[in-house]
């Protein structure tokens, strides 16, 4: 079964005026589109084509009239509920700094909230479902800038570094500041001490220590000495930050973390407890169709401290880039570790571009048409559109000029 689906971008105010409109090949709307949605999440399912012919409005009521059928394998594991999201994301300005909990922390924590009769929609709800929420994003622009997981400890010392000779050579030095910081992350839970206090301490309060420091920290990023430092990408960042979030304690964190510039075609894997935040540029993003979002800062939204140190994964990473692998000629595969998704890339009209299929997919087309047949059945996608696949067509073949990004699920393990 093919299905065309479509879905209106969503407009989020950090979001890009012309980038996803550039993709789909259509004129811009005039608002902020962060976001298209292509999936069956009920805050916005994608909607089908031909509705009469499918039977249905959405993909999320086409998947509920038969699951069996539209999910195949996936029906056991999932019940009828598709696994995965598939975006096209386009920031324009930084997102909040958040993290997303393990499939324990997650039931654990919506059971919870649930059991205290806290209302889905509240503004202090944490937890929205039960499920676990890692995420793929893959650079469709030729840069695309991230923050993600903490830096090394020598790369933490080497910015405070930076940090004390831009100060030493302003006309006021204040050393006391960023001895604030420094002393906390000399201790045996240093990052975790650090962004307690800062996120604590930090927010609604500008006369406290942790206001002191954002401040001076913003300051000397400014400076030639911080901009001429390995780390001037990071100051930079800071200096971004600070004007579209003045004050807030994420901009000392980033610090803290990975700065990421991936490459057109490079992806990240944000697993769960990985702190990280998208900061421009247009990607393909996959997730896990969950809402469970632990935010911490750069946000005017709820920040719940304590639960998110829990959350949290405090180990030094380098920055989790994940390396496509060939699986067939003219096919890459991004496969991370995660039960619920993974992400095909197709190029080219090779007979031997195939994919086959474990679960059900979703099929966009990028940068010119696609063409798609499968077991029983066939779809013709252009520019910018999409198309859902039940698993019964079996193995996918490809044409046309365009890219095809295939998200689906992978093969059961055991």
């Amino acid at each position: 079964m093919f299905v065309a689906i479509r879905n209106t971008p969503r407009d989020y105010a950090w979001g890009s005026h012309t980038a996803i409109a550039e993709f789909r090949g259509v004129e811009p709307s005039g608002s902020p589109e962060a976001e298209l949605w292509l999936g069956a999440h009920a805050g916005s399912p994608a909607e089908v084509v031909e509705p009469d012919d499918a039977g249905a409005a959405d993909l999320a009521e086409l998947i509920a009239a038969n699951p069996a059928l539209a999910l195949g394998p996936a029906h056991a594991r999932e019940g009828a509920r598709l696994p995965f999201l598939l975006k096209v994301l386009a920031a324009a300005r930084p997102l909040s700094l958040q993290a997303h909990p393990t499939p324990d922390q997650a039931r654990t924590g919506f059971g919870r909230e649930e059991a205290e009769g806290v209302p889905i929609d509240a503004f202090d709800r944490n937890y929205k479902d039960p499920f676990a929420k890692p995420e793929l994003i893959v650079a469709v622009s030729e840069s695309f800038e991230a923050l993600s997981g903490f830096r090394r400890r020598d790369e933490v010392r080497g910015v405070l570094d930076a940090l004390r000779t831009a100060d030493a050579a302003s006309p006021e030095p204040q050393p006391g500041a960023l001895d604030l910081l420094a002393s906390r992350l000399d201790g045996p839970d240093g990052l975790r001490e650090s962004v307690g206090w800062l996120l604590q301490d930090g927010r609604g309060d500008d006369s406290g220590e942790a206001a002191w420091l954002v401040e001076r920290v913003t300051a000397l990023a400014a400076s030639d000495a911080a901009l001429d430092s390995p780390y001037a990408a990071s100051f930079r960042t800071v200096l971004d930050l600070a004007e579209e979030y003045p004050g807030d304690p994420g901009i000392v964190i980033s610090l803290l973390l990975n700065r990421v510039t991936l490459g057109r075609g490079e992806a990240l894997f944000l697993d769960a407890g990985n702190i990280h935040a998208y900061l421009s540029g247009l990607g393909i993003e996959l997730m896990a169709a969950s809402d469970n979002v632990l935010r911490g800062g750069l946000t005017p939204k709820h920040v719940d401290v304590p639960e998110l140190l829990e959350v949290l994964d405090f180990t030094p990473i380098e920055p989790p880039v994940l390396s496509p692998v060939e699986a067939a000629p003219g096919v890459l595969e991004y496969r991370p570790a995660a039960p619920d998704f993974t992400l095909f890339r197709v190029e080219g009209a090779d007979d031997a571009a195939r994919i086959a299929l474990a679960g059900p997919a979703i099929v966009l087309a990028e940068g010119g048409d696609v063409q798609v047949a499968g077991a029983h059945g066939s779809i013709a996608i252009a520019r910018g559109e999409a198309a859902f696949v039940s698993p019964d067509e079996a193995s996918l073949a490809f044409g046309g000029d365009g890219v095809a990004w295939v998200a689906t699920v992978p093969p059961a393990q055991g």
